[in-house]
């Protein structure tokens, strides 16, 4: 079996508290969109995870580094949908869970670029009873935080809706969420992109140059409307992560259905059709997560 191995900074001083979190985490949840902890070792000042080895690497490699072909814009909605089930069964668990670090670099890729979350060393239980929120720590990755829990500590499940708004924006405009080499309002991707996204005719100035135009100008308009609800500076007005998935759901349905008219165009069987046909269909469907934690080497 070909593994991947995090092994935990001996001189990070939260890292054993994390590392304890995503043991906890990936232990108890398991779904086919987060990453599957196999085993650990916790030995002397040694702490190691074992996951399962994800072929294609991280997403923010795909989009921002030189060197890998560019994410279609079937693969990129393929990614947005499952990275969305996995934050919807999250949140939709049992016991509640808010992820807190969702960002480009945490959600990896296996060898058919399917999604899955790691890095739950920040996870944290949702609020229980008639509490509205978590108080916390102001924890996570610039560019990705919501407004409200930068400025309050208060943790909710809308603030992992927040970062899902700036990764669907990411997987559009194939910008990183904060670029260091952009000044002014271009640095930050939210503050360059929100008054684009609510406009048909000026979308495609935002869009990837990578897609070179292949992409579905209805579709991406969908997603980007999506961007902009998750985006509100309003967390009580964002969606929910299962309505967010619902509707990338629906985009990759009309994506697949207008694939599958042009196979009949062409003469294609009917079995053919069928078989094309994605079975990823279904709503948030309950299973348990994953983690990960220090520096990974392969």
């Amino acid at each position: 079996m070909v593994i991947a191995v995090k092994k935990l900074k001996q001189e990070s001083f939260q890292g054993h508290k994390e590392w304890l979190t995503e043991l906890h985490y990936l232990g108890l949840l398991h779904h086919p969109n987060l990453v599957k902890l196999i085993g650990y070792c916790l030995e002397g000042e040694n702490r190691l995870l074992v996951y399962e080895f994800m072929a294609k690497g991280s997403l923010e490699n795909h989009l921002f580094r030189r060197g890998p072909q560019p994410l279609s814009w079937t693969t990129r909605v393929k990614i947005a949908v499952g990275a969305a089930r996995g934050l919807c069964f999250l949140h939709d668990a049992k016991s509640q869970v808010i992820y807190r670090d969702f960002k480009a670099s945490n959600i990896l890729l296996d060898a058919d670029f399917n999604p899955k979350l790691s890095d739950f060393g920040l996870a944290k239980a949702g609020p229980t009873g008639d509490n509205t929120h978590v108080s916390t720590q102001v924890m996570g990755t610039r560019g990705y935080a919501a407004p409200e829990y930068i400025a309050t500590g208060r943790l909710t499940a809308k603030s992992d809706v927040y970062s899902f708004g700036v990764v669907l924006l990411e997987l559009l405009s194939g910008r990183p969420a904060v670029d260091k080499t952009k000044v002014g309002t271009e640095h930050n991707l939210v503050d360059w992109a929100i008054p684009y996204l609510g406009d048909r005719r000026k979308l495609f100035r935002i869009m990837d140059t990578k897609l070179e135009g292949q992409y579905s100008q209805k579709g991406a308009y969908t997603a980007a409307s999506l961007a902009l609800q998750c985006l509100n500076t309003e967390a009580k007005m964002r969606p929910r992560m299962c309505e967010v998935l619902t509707t990338l759901e629906q985009l990759e349905a009309t994506k697949n259905l207008t694939r599958l008219s042009l196979m009949e165009k062409n003469g294609r069987t009917q079995t053919s059709a069928v078989n094309f046909h994605s079975p990823n269909l279904k709503p948030c469907s309950p299973a348990l997560p994953s983690a990960r934690q220090g520096t990974r080497t392969h």
